[in-house]
């Protein structure tokens, strides 16, 4: 019984901590410090990073010539606002690009809306929706080429809208690029893309640059992850760390999403038709700052399609389980939920109907908290049951134990132990798995709960009380964590424990280890785990109420029943002489 005790709660510590070690804080690529520089004076973009970190961005450079008389261009460079209620855009007719796509439902370390287009990148990177094709010089022209706009500006919160950029030149170089929005799903953009030479049609890359923009923001050590590569095809989801990229650097297929994703934001082109070829690369960013180490890179990303782009799909915005589902259903296997799936998503939903009649996300997860616990109070109570009777017999299961303590493992003989602890445990009524099943079974809702909190865009910036003013970051007074450090510790104590000293004072060292490991784990994390303890100390008391205090049994050593069965055995022998 001690060993499963043990063990479960080893179970547990690798479970919720384990995945920590999976997703470590990327290292930053190291730059030569004799990179030459480009022609042009600037510094060398990803493409010079060693070969190891992944093909570099397509180079839409190409040397100086002769640009040709536009026929079909804008006049001067010139930026086009497109608004909806949630996504404030700007578009620049240079290159028909993206230059900035704010969410004003999300803020910023400024508290400003969360930049989503990286505005901080080194020269050289392409802007989002720009397009290349296989000749150089075609790409470049499609760079600096001042595209003619539709609109000055574009209004989506009336209902669907939709702007144009062209461009053509004397040569025959013709392209088009459509844009369409729709108020229902406002971070979605269904991009037509075609580009033409002399008449004849040219296979265009999209491209988006580097992606995430708000992804540097790391506010907390360990749960916020940096930019990275995601692939969904064939039913998997590949999440690709930095320094693994070479392995997807050009991936082609048939994906169902494919892009770049941080820990609660994604850029990605969703629900392909037809198969592509996905390039992806890192690209360095200098310390800011004055700081001493560079943050994490971006991630620059492009997908090359097979003909003209028609009506492709491209996502920008928050992984939030209900926007996610309303772009494309297989879109929320981006979050990060992990194997118990099937639970986080009901109890993600429970949280979010909660919040709706409490309107504050920390009392939203106490209250959630406090109903789990109501629904698994019987198999607590169970336990803690079976937990108490196992205590009882304690003394009589240590004595049948040092009766064989001095047989060897393989002795024939210790099979007798085995079967003199199984008659007292049905003399007694005691099952000695009674105590451990029922907690085990708590297991996967602990665990869902705690995938939820970790990965749930819900909590980012949502307030508390007082001092905790983001619930996706650690308590920055580290009052909770304390707090769950104490109660877990008077929990552990009042429970009923089946081990030996030693291993009853090593139980009471995983508090303390636990309260370190919480330190830096969000504040709602840590809010629910201490609401559990409290709950459990509750639960405990009124159980210990409720069956009275353990009944004091004490049993003979060994020598002493020997000594006695021994006298006893004299004591007969003499009584039938006498008769």
């Amino acid at each position: 019984m001690e060993k499963r005790v043990l063990l479960a709660v080893a179970l547990s510590f690798v479970v919720l901590y384990g995945y920590q070690a999976m997703f470590p804080p990327p290292k930053p690529p190291q730059r030569s410090a004799s990179a030459p520089r480009s022609a042009d004076g600037t510094k060398p973009d990803a493409a010079a990073q060693p070969a190891a970190q992944g093909a570099a961005p397509p180079q839409l450079e190409a040397p100086a010539t002769p640009a040709a008389a536009p026929v079909v261009a804008d006049k001067v460079e010139r930026d086009i606002v497109v608004e909806n209620d949630s996504v404030h855009a700007v578009f620049t007719t240079r290159g028909g690009a993206l230059k900035s796509w704010r969410l004003k439902k999300y803020q910023d370390a400024a508290k400003a809306p969360l930049e989503i287009v990286p505005q901080d990148t080194p020269a050289g990177h392409p802007r989002p929706f720009m397009l290349s094709v296989d000749d150089p010089r075609i790409s470049a022209v499609l760079r600096q080429a001042l595209f003619r706009p539709s609109a000055t500006a574009v209004d989506v919160r009336n209902g669907p809208a939709t702007l144009v950029f062209e461009y053509a030149d004397a040569t025959g170089l013709t392209a088009r690029k459509q844009l369409s929005f729709h108020p229902q799903n406002p971070y979605v953009v269904h991009l037509s893309a075609s580009v033409d030479q002399g008449g004849k049609p040219l296979v265009p890359t999209v491209h988006w640059g580097p992606a995430v923009g708000n992804a540097l923001e790391l506010n907390t050590s360990g749960y916020i992850m940096p930019p990275r590569p995601i692939l969904y095809r064939d039913g998997d989801v590949e999440r690709v760390d930095v320094g693994d990229i070479a392995e997807v650097a050009n991936a082609q297929g048939l994906f169902g999403f494919a892009g770049v994703d941080d820990h609660y934001f994604m850029t990605a082109a969703v629900s392909l038709k037809e198969p592509v070829a996905l390039n992806v690369a890192p690209v360095p960013v200098p310390a800011r700052d004055g700081a001493a180490d560079p943050p994490p890179p971006y991630v620059s990303w492009s997908i090359k399609f097979s003909g003209p782009a028609n009506g492709t799909a491209f996502f920008a915005g928050p992984k939030d389980f209900d926007v996610l589902a309303a772009v494309d259903r297989d879109l929320v296997r981006a979050i990060d939920f992990g194997i118990f799936a099937f639970l986080v998503v009901p109890l993600l939903r429970a949280l979010k109907w909660v919040n709706v009649y409490v309107g504050n996300y920390g009392w939203s997860i106490v209250l959630l908290t406090v109903i789990i616990n109501v629904v698994m109070f019987p198999l607590r109570h169970k336990s803690v049951v079976s937990m108490r009777r196992m205590q009882e017999i304690q003394p009589e299961v240590k004595a049948i134990q040092d009766r064989y303590a001095n047989l060897k493992m393989t002795d024939p003989a210790r099979q007798k132990m085995n079967t003199e602890m199984m008659a007292l445990y049905k003399e007694r009524g005691v099952n000695p798995a009674s105590g451990c099943v029922p907690m085990l079974l708590t297991l996967p809702v602990l665990f869902s709960f705690y995938a939820m909190l970790s990965v749930a865009i819900e909590l980012r910036g949502a307030p508390f009380i007082w001092w905790i003013k983001d619930l996706s970051i650690y308590d920055p007074l580290f009052i909770t964590p304390i707090l769950m450090g104490i109660t877990q510790f008077v929990q552990t104590k009042m429970t009923p424990s089946t081990a030996d000293p030693t291993q009853q004072r090593i139980m009471l060292l995983m508090p303390l280890i636990f309260m370190f490991m919480f330190i830096w784990a969000p504040s709602g994390l840590v809010l629910y785990w201490t609401v559990s303890n409290l709950w459990a100390i509750g639960q405990q008391a009124l159980t210990n109420r409720l069956i009275g205090p353990a009944p004091q049994r004490t049993v003979r050593p060994p020598a002493e029943r020997k000594l006695k069965t021994a006298g006893a055995g004299r004591s007969d022998k003499a009584a039938k002489e006498r008769r």
